[in-house]
């Protein structure tokens, strides 16, 4: 227990002054260590002191308004200040060996100390004092300067208030750090230390009901054996700790209230780990704000409120807490099985531990809205439980852990009940990821049950992601392929006899849906390519054979904020036939691919799920067609073209367990067409061609399966779709050509709203 009758001696008077010469006149008797007692009276003669290098070791009493000024280098024994008497310290030293009073006695006067070091080898550091009977405290304000008690460091009475600046310390030896007896304390980027608390709040006395204020900004509280603070009496403790300040107590806990002491404790932007311990009698109204706090909140007989605000996370069990409100995205982190008084809501979260670890919540009444955090195992049919057992209201989501895993049953899982349903509840993101698919919640028994349910299920993100990287392959190897056709104008305009060296740029984008499989994705590809040919003396020598190399990536945006890519790498070879008296031709291409895939997959839970393989293609094509020459330069060329494609196997894990196997994919793609257009001579001698082109293109092969941990599913494709495009070629001088073409494709499932590609040609 706090004796509550200490203050009385801090009650000045003439006679306590003469007592105190008494005691102190003996040991100006000593000898070589005799002590001098000096008085400074700011009625009678000087009214200030200044103590400087070199003087005496004495110790000093300020009374009646006198000024004492410890200059840099000084050093004095106890100082006491009384009666509105003023102590400036700057670079000094006090060494206390008293056994009656603290290094520093501040009786209803001020100090302004700093870059200096008190110490006290038998009492207290510093007291800040007033008398009963006047509402008159003392202030000091310490900067960057070390207090050290042999038993406590400082008490400070109603009234008065103790500032701690700039990287100060205040250590109790034996006992506390601070002891705020109904009095102030304003710590700044400083630290208090006891050898039991850190901390004591308490009354003054049982006839003030002053209440203890301490306010830490970036400072640091420890009690060595004990808590961090101690609220004591029946007193209401102010508490904030704000931008950075830590508690530390040597018991786990930060905080201790007993004896009917009561606090309301403000964190702002502080992390703080420790319990904190509501005795009986006592009660704790504790607001985070922007804070993060690891520890135990336990009321053991009081009453508990624990407020938690703008980004504030509190891991930690709440024992018996009365009121839980949690606010604007701050977080309570469950650390096992709990109960709640009342629940309130406001842009909140309560998390149910990690994932994996099951924990149940029951709440009496639940109100607002907010998150909860949960996970589930499907494969037991377990998981996080929130049972409200009073009334509820609000609309709340649950945030429930996704898995690459399949469920071993098609139960519905039980997530929430409430025994009024008065609230509701939904999915974030409207269904939770269990490995191949996604489900839906529902509720169940008028509202006041809500369980997962299989019979809603639809192909899960990670399966969306290996659907379309499987079927996105032949889109990618068919698209370097259209720059090889779009050269035939450039090749007419040397008759194919000369040797060329040729570069394209490209891009394609074909947005793909599926509604029978439930996919959709939208395919962007951009590449390039550099080719060189020669005419063959062999035959009619009317033949023309080349090689070309290129690199194409596509970039594949899925639902849901999930992603893919393929980089695609080739090498290949081809060969034209060109008949310039009949304008047939043919046209053969022979390609060898290397496809990097990757899968970025968003999952319900917000997580991120990735995977990767390589895989080989090849891809060949043959094209026939003839060029008819009309009147003026005009020209019509119908076409036929059988293309294939043919893609390796691939077998690969996501990170989040699903398992995916792709067998052979094939792809068989006919196409009938008619290309129209002019050659015109310009005064230049340039030649333009401009042209249009149209056909109807058909996908034949049907089936492409791929598994998802084992579920099958036939990525087909299939179906014709009508092509559309523009071009112009121009032999700009007997040497350099070239070519831009532009085209559209509609389809059953797949199409192009754009392709582009651009080429130069050099025939030597």
């Amino acid at each position: 227990m706090i004796n509550t009758s200490i203050p009385l001696r801090f009650r000045y008077t003439r006679l306590s002054a003469v007592i105190k010469l008494m005691v102190a006149a003996p040991l100006c008797l000593l000898g070589e260590q005799a002590l001098a007692v000096k008085v400074v009276d700011g009625q009678k003669g000087p009214d200030f002191f200044d103590v400087v290098p070199g003087s005496h070791t004495d110790s000093y009493i300020v009374q009646r308004g006198g000024t004492l000024n410890v200059m840099p280098g000084g050093v004095t024994r106890e100082i006491r200040a009384t009666g509105a008497s003023t102590l400036n310290m700057d670079a000094g030293r006090v060494d206390s060996y008293s056994a009656l009073d603290a290094a520093i006695l501040l009786h209803q006067s001020n100090a302004t100390i700093s870059n200096s070091r008190i110490t006290s080898h038998s009492k207290g550091g510093m007291d800040l004092s007033r008398s009963l009977s006047q509402d008159i405290g003392s202030e000091a304000i310490v900067s960057n300067s070390q207090i050290t008690g042999a038993t406590y460091g400082a008490t400070v009475t109603a009234f008065s208030h103790l500032q701690l600046l700039n990287g100060s310390t205040l250590t109790g030896g034996s006992q506390e750090g601070l002891k705020l007896m109904g009095g102030k304390a304003t710590v700044v980027g400083s630290n208090i230390t006891g050898a039991t608390h850190g901390v004591t709040m308490t009354r003054e006395h049982r006839t003030v009901k002053e209440s203890p204020v301490l306010i830490l900004e970036g400072s640091r509280v420890e009690g060595l054996s004990g808590p961090a603070i101690l609220v004591n009496q029946d007193i209401t403790a102010e508490i904030d700790v704000n931008n950075g300040s830590t508690l530390i107590g040597g018991n786990g806990n930060m905080l201790e209230l007993t004896n009917g002491g009561d606090a309301n404790m403000r964190v702002n932007r502080s992390a703080l780990n420790g319990n904190i311990l509501v005795g009986t009698d006592s009660a704790l109204d504790l607001s985070l704000d922007g804070a993060f706090m690891n520890g135990d909140v336990i009321n053991n007989g009081g009453s508990a409120s624990v407020g938690l605000n703008n980004g504030s996370v509190l891991t930690g069990r709440l024992e018996n807490v009365d009121t839980l409100a949690i606010n604007s995205d701050a977080t309570w982190v469950m650390v096992d099985d709990q109960h709640v008084g009342d629940l309130l809501l406001a842009g909140g979260n309560v998390k149910f531990g990690d994932t994996g670890t099951f924990y149940k919540l029951d709440v009496d009444n639940l109100s607002g809205n907010g998150t909860f955090v949960m996970s589930a195992d499907f494969a037991t049919l377990t998981g996080d439980f929130l049972n409200v057992t009073g009334t509820s209201s609000g609309d709340h989501q649950l945030l429930i852990a996704s898995t690459g895993a399949d469920p071993l049953s098609e139960d519905r899982l039980h997530v929430v009940h409430t025994e009024d349903g008065g609230a509701k509840f939904s999915l974030v993101g409207e269904r939770v990821d269990v490995g191949t698919y996604s489900y839906s919640l529902v509720d169940d028994n008028e509202g006041k049950d809500w369980l997962l349910d299989p019979g809603s299920k639809v192909i899960s993100p990670s399966t969306n992601s290996v659907l379309a990287l499987a079927n996105a392959a032949p889109s990618v190897l068919y698209g370097e392929m259209t720059n090889l056709r779009t050269r035939m104008g450039e090749l007419r305009h040397s008759d194919g006899q000369s040797t060329g060296l040729w570069s394209r740029a490209y891009g394609n984008k074909f947005e793909v849906n599926n509604s029978d499989k439930g996919m959709q994705y939208n395919q962007t590809q951009r590449g390039f390519t550099l080719g060189a040919d020669v005419p063959l003396t062999g035959g009619d020598g009317q033949w023309l054979a080349g090689f070309m190399a290129g690199h194409s990536t596509s970039d594949l945006d899925l639902s849901r904020g999930s992603k893919a890519t393929v980089d695609s790498y080739y090498v290949g070879g081809y060969a034209t036939w060109l008949d310039a008296e009949s304008g047939l031709y043919f046209d053969g291409v022979l390609k060898f691919n290397r496809l990097h895939n990757e899968s970025d997959v968003a999952m319900s839970d917000g997580k991120k799920a990735k995977g990767n393989y390589t895989q080989n293609a090849v891809t060949a094509s043959a094209e026939v067609g003839r060029n008819i020459k009309l009147d003026d330069g005009y020209f019509v060329e119908p076409y036929g073209q059988l293309a294939t494609a043919i893609i390796q196997r691939q077998s690969y894990e996501l990170d989040n367990g699903l398992q995916a196997e792709g067998a052979r994919t094939a792809s068989v793609v006919g196409k009938l067409g008619v290309t129209a257009g002019r050659d015109i001579q310009l005064d230049s001698g340039s030649v333009l061609q401009p042209y249009l082109r149209t056909a109807v293109a058909h996908e034949f092969n049907q089936s492409n399966k791929v598994s998802v941990n084992g579920n099958s599913f036939n990525n087909d494709l299939s179906g014709s779709r009508v092509e559309m495009a523009a071009g112009i070629a121009m032999a700009v001088s007997k040497n350099w050509k070239v070519h831009a073409d532009v085209e559209r494709s509609m389809g059953k499932s797949i199409d192009q709203p754009w392709g582009v590609n651009m080429g130069l040609r050099y025939d030597f």
